[in-house]
This record gives C-alpha cells, sequence and structure tokens, in this order.
C-alpha cells in the first residue's frame, strides 16, 4: 500500500485515518477561521490527523443562482491565512486548467471534483503540478473505472494520488455508498478516502439546490472506517441550516468530536493487527 505525505500528515498503510473537513464553501474569512481553529483544536485532543477543506468556488452548483464562493483570488488568501496560522494542510478543487498554477502555490492537495474525474487534460495538468492529488470518484463511475483516471495522473510521473469514495447515482436525485467500492479502491494500491457527507447529499432534491440526508453520516462512517479507509472527509459547518452552500448533508461543528471519537476507535481495531484491507 502507498502512503502520500502531506507535509506531517500521513494517509495510508496502517496509519490512523486522516479526516478532511470544513465547510462546503468559503463564506466568509472569520467563519472558515473559526471552523478551522475548532477543527484543530478537536483532532489535536484526539490524536487525528487533519486536512482542511473548503471550496473557494464550487463551480457545479445546481442552479446558476447558487452561492459558489468568494472566487480563487480570495479564496486562495483565505486558505493560505488557514494554512499559516493554524499550520495545516489545506485542499480545494480545481476545475479547469487556468486555475491550476495559482491554486498549487497555496494547496497542499490539489482536488478534483467528482463530476471532472474523467477530464483526461486537467487531470494531466494536475499531475504535472506534482502536488498530491485527491481523485473523486464521478457518481457515475464503477468504482473498477476509476483505474483509468489514476492512469491518467500516473502518466505525468505523479504517484500522490488519493482516491475518494462519495457515492454512486441511484435513480432521480438519490446517492447510494456501496461498501464495497472503498475496498475495491484500496486495490489500486493508492490511499482510499470515504466523503460521508456527499454520500448523503441528495443531488437537485430541493429544486433549484441540492438537499441531503445528514442523519446517516454518523452511519455511514462508522461502517466506512470497518473496511480499512485512510482518510474520512466531512463537510462540517457552525450552522448547517445557514449554511450557503450544502447545508442539508453537512455536520453539525459540536457534534464532530463525539462521532470522531467513535470512528477512530473503529479504526483503531480494525488496524491494530496489521493486516490492512487484505484481513476483509
Amino acid at each position: 500500500m502507498k502512503q502520500v505525505t502531506v507535509g506531517s500528515v500521513t494517509f495510508g498503510g496502517q496509519q490512523p485515518l486522516v479526516l478532511i473537513a470544513g465547510p462546503c464553501a468559503i463564506e466568509n474569512e472569520d467563519l472558515t477561521l473559526r471552523i478551522a481553529e475548532r477543527l484543530k483544536t478537536i483532532t489535536a485532543e484526539l490524536g487525528c490527523q487533519l486536512v482542511f477543506k473548503a471550496s473557494y468556488d464550487k463551480a457545479n452548483r445546481t442552479s446558476v443562482t447558487s452561492f459558489r464562493g468568494p472566487g480563487m483570488d480570495e479564496g486562495l488568501r483565505i486558505l493560505e491565512r488557514v494554512r499559516n496560522e493554524f499550520a495545516l494542510p489545506v485542499i480545494s478543487d480545481v476545475h479547469d486548467i487556468s486555475q491550476i498554477a495559482a491554486a498549487a502555490e497555496v494547496l497542499d492537495i490539489l482536488q478534483i471534483p467528482a463530476f471532472l474525474s474523467r477530464q483526461t487534460d486537467l487531470l494531466v495538468a494536475v499531475g504535472k503540478t506534482g502536488k498530491p492529488v485527491n481523485l473523486k470518484k464521478g457518481q457515475f463511475l464503477a468504482p473498477w473505472d476509476v483505474v483509468h483516471g489514476v492512469k491518467k495522473i500516473e502518466s505525468t510521473g505523479n504517484h500522490r494520488i488519493l482516491l475518494t469514495e462519495r457515492g454512486a447515482s441511484f435513480g432521480y436525485n438519490n446517492l447510494v455508498t456501496d461498501m464495497r467500492s472503498l475496498v475495491i479502491l484500496r486495490e489500486t494500491g493508492y490511499p482510499v478516502v470515504f466523503d460521508a457527507t456527499h454520500s448523503v447529499q441528495l443531488p437537485g432534491g430541493a429544486g433549484g439546490a441540492s438537499s441531503g440526508q445528514r442523519q446517516y453520516v454518523a452511519a455511514l462512517s462508522r461502517a466506512a472506517a470497518a473496511t480499512g479507509i485512510d482518510g474520512l472527509f466531512w463537510e462540517v459547518h457552525e450552522n448547517p441550516d445557514q449554511a450557503l452552500c450544502d447545508g442539508p448533508n453537512s455536520l453539525p461543528l459540536d457534534q464532530v468530536k463525539r462521532m470522531l471519537r467513535q470512528v477512530l476507535a473503529i479504526d483503531a481495531i480494525f488496524k491494530q493487527d496489521g493486516t490492512g484491507a487484505e484481513s476483509c
């Protein structure tokens, strides 16, 4: 099993899972800094590694009127402040080749959104930066088909790759999570992340916006930890019902510590025998 190291954070092997967490989109600087500070405190208390996530631009919103974030320049400035003030690695989406150079100057991990997971030119361009790449599996892809996206990144000589499962389309306005996918993705040899909050999203389920079922995030996270995942992805907010993006599937910040403690306990049980996913 390959390991991907980002600063002091390591994904893969028998390492405890890493939490990737933050608000869906950057709403304002103060809120972003408060969430980052609270997440750092929680993860430090629980002995969990943290990568901070927030999007500077959500380009794949349901409606043209949906909130997208502050834009690349302001968003990257805020993420750089999070990175410097809290000594945290940061991750965000890149949506087209024109964003990559500026994003790579600030971000520790470049993320390929699920809807763009087959975009050859984008994957190759991101790979060429040499930065770690988090490739989110498209809702329309079988887990074994992700290998083609992996090969596009590998073609640049970049093997610093994370693979993220975020649910599969199941009829209209619905996603389901096949836990077998987490094991299949790990057969690539790369670390696997489970995006629990996007897996409970109901795309377009609120008409001009997506809905979600955050009440299932905890159960899916515990189940995923039992498969031996290398990372867990949660979108969190101080008040999800007032969030400007993905509120229905985001976790309340005050629930993070309790839920993360449970997940880490399961992760430790699974990895304590040293055999990893091969023991399944």
